[in-house]
């Protein structure tokens, strides 16, 4: 007699249970080498960076005298709600905003890349260009906020008695996220400009322009408020505000409640704006572009 198959009748094996794995995304695995690497490569020029912003000061000493002239002229201890030592600490933080939205060469080094054809190392390689000069971006400004925090801490205690202290925890979260919504806002303007490179064959005097105008209506050289009307509250409407004005105020304190948080959505909605007008000049632009040898 035939024994019965054992291996029929005996309960089938549990497969042994696995714990997913959560791999990071390759590509931001990518991108974080490039910010590495640009990193590594910034803090090469320590000395550059510190030099730079030192030089960077002596403007404020001629900017100080000024307002001071300026105040004592209209024989007023307050113009348009900015008292004297509000509009120099407001001068002084328009620095600190400005350090993040700015982009010096972002724009220029786009337009010039299409031109000679050397955009052309991005669409062979496994990497998207915006995300690149992101990276490459991002690393740039940590490695200049590091190495002029000393002269900035200088400068800041020097003019302490122009400030009235910190602001509150909430109000200065408020103020950290506005500075990285000016770095999106100012990185992302500057690549859209960068790219009508593939619509012109030279743009240096329509990014002068664009780049002079955006000096005076972000608010770097003074607070909007001091403008007539209806001039500031048009200002105010703008997407260049939160490159040097918007961070500032939220700063001083002077807005607050649901003015602050409008203020940080509006924020929000304009970086927004300027990623998806990048991203499409710059889907639109490679359809028209092509490039020969190398």
């Amino acid at each position: 007699m035939t024994p019965p198959d054992t291996s029929a009748l005996a309960p089938p094996i549990a497969p042994s249970y696995v714990a997913p794995v959560h791999k990071p995304r390759p590509a931001l695995i990518k991108y974080f080498k490039i910010f590495r690497a640009s990193l590594v490569e910034r803090m090469t020029y320590r000395a550059d960076f510190i030099l730079g912003t030192l030089l960077r000061f002596l403007p404020m000493l001629t900017t100080i005298l000024l307002w001071r002239a300026i105040y004592e002229g209209a024989g007023a201890k307050s113009i348009n709600g900015f008292s004297f030592r509000e509009t120099i600490a407001y001068l002084l933080l328009t620095n600190i905003t400005r350090m993040f939205s700015s982009m010096p060469g972002l724009a220029s080094g786009i337009a010039r890349e299409i031109r000679e054809g050397t955009l052309k190392r991005y669409l062979i390689q496994p990497v998207d260009m915006l995300a690149y000069l992101l990276s490459y971006r991002a690393a740039h400004k940590v490695a200049y906020i590091v190495t002029s925090a000393g002269p900035y801490a200088l400068l800041f205690y020097i003019c302490r008695g122009y400030f009235d202290g910190l602001p509150d925890p909430l109000t200065f979260a408020a103020y950290v996220v506005s500075l990285l919504l000016a770095f999106v806002i100012g990185f992302y303007f500057e690549a859209a400009m960068g790219l009508a490179g593939f619509w012109f064959l030279e743009i240096t005097s329509l990014l002068y322009i664009t780049m002079t105008l955006n000096f005076f209506i972000s608010g770097h050289m003074m607070p909007l408020d001091l403008l007539p009307a209806p001039w500031s509250t048009l200002l105010k409407a703008l997407p260049f505000q939160y490159m040097a004005y918007f961070s500032s105020v939220v700063f001083l304190g002077k807005v607050k409640g649901w003015a602050l948080v409008f203020g940080l959505l509006g924020q929000l909605f304009w970086a927004a704006v300027f990623f998806a007008m990048a991203r499409s000049a710059f889907r639109r632009g490679l359809k028209r572009y092509s490039a020969f040898g190398g």
